[in-house]
């Protein structure tokens, strides 16, 4: 009787979990149905952001006696 309800257990909880598996937000999801994907925007169907730009790194440097400030 123990092993039976066990069993049953198990396949209510396989069961309930195979039902509440959420779906992925990705591009090709995005693509099949933007609203019904999470994907919408306020300018759009998809939200997609640039790369964020690499920043400026500048040194100090002592040449012949002059400081001097070189940023690449």
């Amino acid at each position: 009787m123990k092993n039976l309800l066990l069993g049953g257990l198990a396949a209510i909880t396989f069961a309930a979990a195979l039902t509440m598996e959420s779906g992925e937000a990705n591009a090709v999801v995005c693509a099949a149905g933007p609203y019904r994907a999470g994907c919408a925007g306020y300018r759009g169907a998809a939200v997609v952001r640039r790369p964020v730009a690499p920043g400026r790194v500048c040194r100090t440097v002592w040449t012949g006696g002059v400081r001097r400030t070189v940023c690449y």
